[in-house]
């Protein structure tokens, strides 16, 4: 194997893949990044088992062949080579070593030989749905941070991404929650999705999605079978198992009788909370909202660190009352807020209450309160 590329290019697609490969590895094959060289590009694959992720550049190809290199070796190497220089990348029987030569720069790498390198099936996988790279960007932003990191409800481990339809209007929905809070957000179903089934994307699935689409071209192809989803972005593609398990009946916490409206400015909101968090206790981080007809008071108390109180003027008419709630998951639902201002709804102090974004229909909230 014998080819010379663009050092941005080899980067960027060496950066698209590596990035699954886990830095610490019990199977030895799996720290490598299969390089495949044919005709006139070089096409990289990388996997731990669970997800592989692949793409391609053009490249001058003297000598077609595969072979698999230390991934982030071949990265950090790659990445500290000068701007604008060519790579040249040769592999042969004789020396079982991979050379990577740029200038008077020379690297010689360990190998693995090709043939080892597991390749994820795609047996299964629905036909094709474009979807829109913002729209898929939009549906990640504004519900992956509620995914849950609590191994013991490995269902909760990822975002539930499904069909719907309600009032005769078919949607792509993504819900995500770990208990104690909830998000979810929906856009128009593409062509051909009505079919697809709901399946439960992995957390780091998302987040390698999340990173690849923002170099995707506007449309994105997913592919969804009852185990595993691909998504196709230009020349790169991943392709991920999905957990396996039955996603709760999340339909039943969405609050739908709320009656207590209250509508802040986002912004001011989000500050205020900041503010008063900082002498919170770091395992509850919980603060009160005193709220009466135009006026919220937040207030935070720790035995420690003292006493935080601020006022803000809020749009409300309705009967005082207090409730709490924890503020980092206060602050996560401030930051995807796209409007000026906030809706929350209460019912009571002790149930659940929705949040709303009144410029983005598609979006909503849950919050669980805590008791203060």
């Amino acid at each position: 194997m014998r080819l010379t590329i663009e050092r941005a290019a080899l980067l960027k697609a060496l950066g698209h893949v590596q990035s699954v490969v886990e830095r610490r590895n019990t199977i030895p094959i799996l720290s490598n990044v299969l390089l495949a060289a044919d005709r006139n590009s070089l096409a990289f694959s990388a996997t731990d088992l669970d997800m592989e992720i692949v793409d391609e550049a053009a490249a001058e190809v003297e000598g077609s062949g595969q072979i698999t290199a230390p991934a982030h070796t071949l990265y950090e190497i790659v990445r500290k080579l000068p701007e604008g220089a060519d790579v040249e990348l040769r592999y042969t029987s004789e020396d079982p070593r991979l050379s990577v030569s740029a200038g008077r720069s020379r690297f010689n790498l360990p190998v693995l030989p090709a043939g080892d390198f597991p390749v994820m099936s795609q047996d299964g996988l629905s036909s094709r749905v474009g979807v829109d790279a913002g729209d898929l960007i939009r549906l990640i932003d504004k519900t992956r941070f509620a995914i849950s990191t609590e191994e013991t409800r490995y269902y909760l481990n990822g975002l539930y991404l499904h069909a719907v339809t309600e009032g005769g209007e078919a949607k792509l929905r993504a819900v995500a929650t770990d208990g104690h809070r909830l998000a979810l957000a929906e856009m128009p179903a593409p062509e051909g999705a009505a079919g697809l089934p709901g399946v439960i994307v992995p957390r780091k699935t998302v987040q390698e999605a999340r990173r690849l689409l923002d170099d995707a071209p506007e449309g994105v192809e997913l592919q969804v079978s009852p185990a595993k989803v691909r998504l196709e972005f230009g020349g790169a593609a991943l392709t991920s198992k999905v957990i396996d398990g039955s996603f709760p009946d999340y339909g039943r916490v969405i609050p739908r009788d709320n009656t207590k409206i209250l509508t802040v400015d986002n912004k001011l909101f989000a500050q205020a909370v900041d503010r008063v968090a900082t002498i919170s206790a770091e395992k509850s981080r919980s603060v009160k909202l005193a709220i009466e007809s135009g006026r919220m008071v937040l207030t935070v108390r720790n035995m420690e660190a003292g006493q935080a109180v601020e006022e803000l003027e809020i749009d409300y008419s309705g009967d005082a009352f207090e409730i709490g709630f924890n503020a980092r998951y206060l602050m996560d639902v401030t930051d995807q807020i796209q409007g000026e201002t906030t809706e929350f709804r209460f019912a009571d102090p002790a149930s659940p209450t929705l949040v709303i974004d009144p410029s983005d229909a598609g979006v909503q909230y849950v919050l669980m309160p805590l008791r203060v």
